[in-house]
């Protein structure tokens, strides 16, 4: 088992979900305490309870937060959810409608009428994800039965572990007005050594984003990678399959296949092989010269053209899709490869045009030779 692989790709390893595990990875603990610590500035949490490592990013991007969740009010209903468990014991018991009756006396912003549906499917998903991670237990009863009408009833128990899901503050947030102050407050009890601050962000960076570009705000952390590149390669590659990739104006954390740390892209779904087609369709427009690369390497290209890429990759890869993108309109079609892009920051609209980030070169897929002539099969 790769300890540090399974450590960074779960939110926590809960004692009672997985006893096993759990006493595997604290066993293991010791061996990667300094590289999380020193490199990543990871805060560790190891009590009878769970393992957790405090995972924060270098900056804040679009893939992040709960996949689960399709609404900002879910992500309200959830911290009440955790406000509301804060007087509750490990193992004490409760019923939905007390915690209902909770979130309405607390959610100042409006007036919440379960009797409505939104209201309750929002909450449905928000119980169904605390049932996933090991926040609650159901005792008795369904969450569906309260998705079909407001009297529905469940009861819970309380876990314990919903005290260690938020991160532990250093300073008073109440003041805090901006996402900006949440990422200053990270570094905050650090400030004073720059180069202890440079080196964890530029580790977080590899580690948990798409690549750290060349630009005018990270030329600091740039150069500490062009600079220390043999250091930060055998430091990653001591706990996991990797390499790390250096080019002109970006740099890459490339991860073998059997390697996997939580979220990576490519995925193993249709959509991200759609993507993978795109980019390759791209690099052959860059190498025809219908599309310019700058110094920068950032593409720029107009969201018409946009547009004729993603329509192209439709026309000409569809057989090999399955049955929902190959009946797909074509706006229906575009909606989801943006989407997707988007999230993963291989396009960026700025000024009215799409920004192409470099990434999108960096790894391309294509069918094998035959494949779309034999109806989408290799046979």
């Amino acid at each position: 088992m790769k300890a540090m692989e399974v450590l960074l790709s779960r939110r926590w390893i809960l004692k009672e979900r997985d006893k096993e595990l759990y006493y595997e990875i604290r066993d293991h603990i010791g061996l990667m305490r300094k590289f999380l610590t020193e490199k990543l500035g990871y805060q560790m949490i190891v009590n009878p309870y769970l393992v957790k490592i405090e995972k924060i990013p270098a900056s804040p991007e679009n893939w992040m937060g709960i996949s689960a969740f399709n609404d900002t009010s879910e992500y309200v209903f959830f911290c009440m959810v955790l406000m509301f468990l804060e007087d509750k014991e490990a193992g004490e018991q409760f019923v939905l409608s007390a915690l209902t009756e909770y979130i309405q006396a607390q959610y100042k912003e409006a007036l919440i009428d379960w009797t409505l549906y939104h209201y309750r499917r929002h909450l449905v998903r928000v119980l169904k994800y605390c049932v996933e991670i090991g926040i609650l237990n159901i005792n008795d009863g369904s969450e569906e039965s309260f998705a079909k009408n407001d009297s529905g009833e469940v009861l819970y128990e309380n876990t314990g572990v919903s005290r260690y899901f938020m991160k532990n503050f250093t300073q008073d947030i109440m003041g805090y007005t901006s996402p900006r102050d949440f990422e200053k407050e990270e570094w905050i009890d650090i400030d004073e050594d720059r180069g202890i601050v440079r080196r964890q962000r530029v580790y977080r960076r590899l580690l948990m984003s798409m690549a750290i570009y060349r630009r005018a705000e990270t030329e600091e952390d740039f150069a500490y990678v062009r600079n220390y590149r043999n250091m930060i390669q055998g430091d990653f590659a001591e706990f996991f399959d990797c390499e790390l990739h250096v080019h002109r104006t970006s740099a890459f954390l490339v991860l073998s296949d059997g390697c996997r740390l939580g979220r990576c892209f490519p995925e193993e779904h249709t959509l991200s092989d759609i993507v993978l087609l795109l980019n390759g369709l791209l690099i052959e427009k860059i190498r025809e010269g219908a599309v310019l690369v700058p110094d920068d390497e950032m593409v720029v290209i107009s969201e018409e053209m946009y547009r004729r890429l993603i329509d192209e990759c439709r026309e000409r890869y569809s057989k090999g899709f399955n049955k929902t993108y190959r009946e797909m309109t074509s706006g229906e079609f575009f909606r989801e490869a943006d989407r997707y892009m988007t999230e993963l920051m291989l396009v960026e609209r700025r000024d009215g045009h799409i920004v192409i980030y470099p990434a999108a070169g960096k790894i391309i897929g294509k069918y094998p030779k035959g494949f779309l002539e034999n109806g989408g099969s290799d046979e």
